[in-house]
């Protein structure tokens, strides 16, 4: 079985199925590569996961990344 490979971008925010132990289930993809890294938006926490597993986990996708034009929230 292949993986499909699932396009996604930098700044791009997406729901996983299981929530993180702080209650937030809501990240935000900061690295692309052969790992995917993500920032819970709940508590700052920075993890990375394999693809494979990024993609098992992905439940939906809710926006697009930000534009370079308007400004990032911390």
């Amino acid at each position: 079985m292949t993986d499909q490979p699932t396009p996604i971008a930098v700044g791009e925010r997406v729901q996983l199925r299981k929530q993180h132990p702080c209650g937030g289930d809501v990240w935000e993809v900061v690295r692309i590569g052969a790992d995917i890294g993500l920032v819970c938006l709940t508590c700052g926490r920075r993890i990375l996961l394999d693809r494979r597993t990024f993609n098992k986990r992905l439940k939906r996708r809710l926006s697009a990344p930000q534009t370079p034009d308007t400004p990032r929230t911390p």
